[in-house]
């Protein structure tokens, strides 16, 4: 839909490139590794926030 626009398909690219070039960062150069790096962050970090909560919730008797 972006392309069928010829104002809007300038500003999709640009910002297809700043998202790869983002990723490429966090991926040693490569995006598809930075996406992974990010994903597996982001799930490590979420079951440490659970088991933290977990552990702090009252427990039923």
């Amino acid at each position: 839909m972006i392309a069928c626009l010829p104002f809007l398909k300038t500003i999709g690219q640009f910002s297809c490139q700043q998202i790869l070039q983002f990723l490429a960062t966090f991926g040693s150069g490569h995006p598809f590794q930075g996406s992974m790096i990010i994903a597996i962050t982001c799930s490590l970090v979420g079951a440490l926030f659970d088991t933290y909560a977990s552990y702090q919730s009252p427990r039923s008797q």
